[in-house]
């Protein structure tokens, strides 16, 4: 899952992305409007966490814009008011959700995941394929009944790939939602990551390569 992170206060927003990285989502990191839009415009996200007081381009601009683009991105705006009328105004606006500060964490990372859901076709929250079980809340991987140790990256490459459904995700794609957008395009990166993927794993393999066009399962 791409994740685009939009907060004024830098060390809240450095937090906030620090811990959905834990959680194996691309995170791409602003803090103002005017760099928010920007990214937006380039990079494709499932969900942009937004705080509705920024500077340069207030955040109900910001979020008027994604809506009227017509992206299928996701927003989930905070602020730290509480009322009720705040709320309410954040949504007719366009938001997706809303979460008043201060909040707790394991609350954005559900909040956050129910969100990137629907950006995509409605999927079971718990994917199965080619005798590989994998839960994104628990962040646990089975295959036939083993349990597989992933790190981060590893496991938001294969839940890309399972969420593919047997169908090709090129390495640009792997690229595009697995890292953020620090990561050089030329690098193999992809390639080591599959690689290790494979091996963790095991045998038979069910990672397919598709030569010239990506990856499937």
């Amino acid at each position: 899952m791409r994740v685009l992170v939009v907060e004024d206060e830098q060390l809240l927003a450095d937090a906030v992305a620090t811990g959905l990285r834990r959680e194996a989502m691309a995170v791409d990191v602003v803090y103002d409007g005017a760099a928010a839009e920007e990214r937006v415009g380039v990079n494709d996200y499932d969900v942009v966490v937004l705080d509705r007081d920024l500077p340069l381009v207030h955040g109900d601009d910001v979020c008027r814009a994604i809506v009227e683009s017509g992206l299928p991105t996701r927003v989930l705006m905070l602020t730290a008011s509480g009322d009720v009328s705040d709320r309410v105004e954040g949504l007719e606006i366009g938001a997706d959700d809303y979460l008043p500060k201060p909040f707790a964490f394991s609350e954005l990372i559900a909040r956050v995941r129910a969100l990137g859901r629907r950006t995509t076709a409605a999927l079971p929250p718990v994917l199965e394929r080619a005798g590989i079980k994998l839960d994104p809340n628990r962040r646990e991987v089975f295959r036939e009944g083993r349990q597989v140790q992933l790190a981060p990256k590893e496991f938001a490459v294969l839940e890309v790939l399972m969420r593919g459904e047997g169908n090709v995700v090129s390495a640009e794609q792997l690229l595009e939602k697995a890292w953020d957008e620090n990561t050089d395009p030329f690098t193999n990166v992809v390639r080591v990551t599959v690689m290790t993927l494979r091996r963790k794993l095991g045998e038979p393999p069910v990672i397919l390569t598709v030569p010239g066009a990506g990856y499937r399962i």
